[in-house]
């Protein structure tokens, strides 16, 4: 799903520095979005947030440059180059949904999806966990990165994503396809 608009916002996003993995698992800096466009294998986090049984799930914005308003995990992103991936994690969770979390580091996987555009995630990505009380978490989402956000459950997400997977996007549905790797 392509938002109005998207190709603009593709032209119009600012340079940003990622670490990308080569061949000898060394890092070396690349542009984000010539990352995506060549599919390099790139550094990558994506936090899961948990009150009890339910997962806080985001609807990302509708200008975001790749799958707008397509349902995601609590956050994904990149670390900058020379950030540590954990500082990463808490940054885009702050930047994202104004939330400053205790974060447990879990399993790292990689993946290839394309997400549209032209565009393809090749991460090796290092999935963070927290645990909340939703009831007392206060959110304070960014509208240009988050359209909205909700609890769910794993099954009724799953229920979702196999009744409508264009609602999610590709890097959610490969989670919760292999779910039993990512140590949550």
């Amino acid at each position: 799903m392509t938002p109005p608009g998207a190709a603009a916002v593709l032209r119009d996003q600012p340079a940003e520095t990622i670490p990308a993995v080569a061949a000898d698992g060394s890092l070396y800096p690349i542009d984000k979005m010539e990352a995506h466009r060549t599919g390099a294998l790139h550094l990558a986090v994506s936090v899961f947030v948990f009150s009890g049984d339910e997962l806080l799930i985001q609807r990302r914005a509708a200008g975001k440059y790749h799958s707008g308003l397509q349902w995601a995990n609590t956050c994904c992103s990149h670390p900058q180059w020379n950030e540590p991936i954990e500082v990463a994690a808490r940054r885009r969770l702050r930047e994202e949904l104004g939330c400053d979390l205790a974060l447990r580091a879990c399993a790292q996987l990689s993946y290839t999806a394309g997400v549209g555009q032209g565009l393809t995630e090749n991460e090796q990505v290092r999935v963070f966990r927290a645990d909340v009380n939703k009831h007392t978490l206060k959110l304070n989402p960014d509208p240009a990165e988050v359209a909205e956000t909700r609890w769910a459950g794993l099954s009724t997400i799953r229920a979702e994503a196999t009744a409508r997977p264009d609602d999610f996007t590709p890097w959610f549905r490969i989670y919760l396809a292999r779910w039993s790797e990512l140590g949550l």
